[in-house]
């Protein structure tokens, strides 16, 4: 029965960090503040859930993808529809403050953009140790795998070994069985003609030169 790691995603994890993840998109966010918001409702680390939405979900919602970048953009343009109407409002008010509420200072173009590529490089940095440690896990099996593999070569050497002996012994038993059952027929042969050669008669000739028989 194969172990089950208990840090393993589940189906309902993945569905989740789906879910979010197209949420951001959609919305115009970023995918670290998704990664954030999903390890904060099932316990795992942004970067955790970064490397398994790079590595492992992505692939199977792209035309999902696609259709939230679609609306993203229809978003976006909306936005800009609303600026032109109203130019006395100011575009960076225009952001869902709600993708912002972490920030309670005021939002520019200049402090938003640097949070944008600190938290980018701090996602990346995150990704990358995730991924130097499930590096070193599969190196960790690969090593514990190799162990395996060495005792079990030496369990078949020993096994072929004591294979090839048996053989051996099994071949000079079988030729002492076949030389006892030679002896065996040569000596029945001896005595069956011991036997005969004893009821048959013995002659004896006597001085006159005649056949006497001997009882």
């Amino acid at each position: 029965m194969t172990a089950v790691r208990q840090d393993a995603w589940s189906p309902d994890d993945d569905l989740i960090l789906a879910e979010v993840t197209l949420r951001h998109i959609r919305e115009g966010s970023t995918q670290l503040a998704a990664f954030e918001e999903v390890g904060e409702r099932i316990g795992r680390t942004s970067a955790a859930c970064g490397f398994r939405w790079n590595s492992c979900v992505r692939k199977r919602y792209e035309d999902a993808i696609q259709i939230a970048k679609q609306q993203r953009q229809k978003r976006n343009y909306m936005k800009k529809q609303t600026y032109v109407a109203t130019p006395h409002v100011s575009a960076i008010n225009l952001i869902d403050t709600d993708e912002r509420s972490y920030k309670n200072d005021p939002l520019t173009e200049e402090s938003l953009s640097i949070d944008t590529v600190i938290r980018f490089l701090r996602q990346w940095k995150g990704t990358y140790q995730e991924l130097n440690r499930q590096i070193k896990t599969l190196e960790r099996d690969l090593r514990d795998k190799d162990e395996e593999l060495f005792t079990l070569r030496e369990m078949n050497e020993r096994l072929s070994a004591e294979v090839n002996n048996a053989q051996s012994d099994y071949r000079a038993v079988n030729d002492d069985y076949k030389t006892l059952i030679q002896i065996m027929d040569r000596a029945r042969r001896l005595t069956v003609l011991t036997e005969e050669d004893e009821s048959k008669p013995r002659f004896k000739m006597d001085a006159n030169g005649n056949l006497e028989r001997i009882e």
